[in-house]
Parts: structure tokens; sequence; C-alpha cells
């Protein structure tokens, strides 16, 4: 019985252009800052954030995805894997925000002095 190698070099170099590129433009809109996306919220965050945040998720989504090798396997496994995964992370992203919010509200309506 023989085995054949497979190359998988497309595919590595895929992954890291896919990955350089949401990187790269993740950069620029943190540089720039665009008006229109940083200056319009959406549930007490700026659209810029959610990109942020969107984009970020995608990428370890890629991530698993590419390098767990998880496109080969049975939907439950992967669905067992990436399913605490978002909500783990969905969770955390509505706390931070609700402190966030809870914190900014407590220094704009206040008497003590932004220091930071």
């Amino acid at each position: 019985m023989s085995h054949e190698h497979v190359s998988n070099t497309k595919r590595i170099w895929f992954v890291f252009i896919l990955l350089s590129v949401i990187t790269t433009v993740e950069v620029i809109l943190g540089l720039i800052k665009p008006e229109a996306l940083h200056m319009h919220n959406f549930l007490h965050m700026n659209f810029l954030n959610w990109i942020f945040i969107g984009l970020t998720l995608y990428k370890a989504y890629y991530i698993v995805w590419a390098f767990m090798h998880m496109e080969g396997e049975k939907a439950s496994l992967k669905w067992s894997v990436v399913a605490p995964l978002i909500f783990l992370i969905l969770y955390l992203v509505t706390l931070i925000l609700i402190e966030a919010n809870y914190v900014f509200e407590v220094f704009k309506n206040s008497t003590i002095k932004w220091n930071f």
C-alpha cells in the first residue's frame, strides 16, 4: 500500500495571505479611524470597534479552521469546538461592554475627573 504525499504549499500561502490582508485592514482602519465609522454608535459602541471585533473573530475562527484541520471533520465535532468558543467570546464581549458603559457613565455624570 503506497501513500502519496500531498503538498499543502498553496493552502499555507492562501491562509497566510488571507490573515495578512485582514490584519492589514485592521491596522489601516485603526490608523485612519474613518469618521463615518468612528463617530456613529451601535449598542453603545462605535461601528469601528464592531468591525474590529468581527474581523478578529473571523481570524480566530479561520485559524481554528485551517490550523486545527477542522474542515475535514464531522459537523458535530466542528460545532462541539466552535459553539462554546462563540458563546464564551460573545459573553465576554457583552460583559466588557456593560462594564465599560458603567464606568463611562460614572465618570461622565460625577465630579470625578478623567485622569487617564
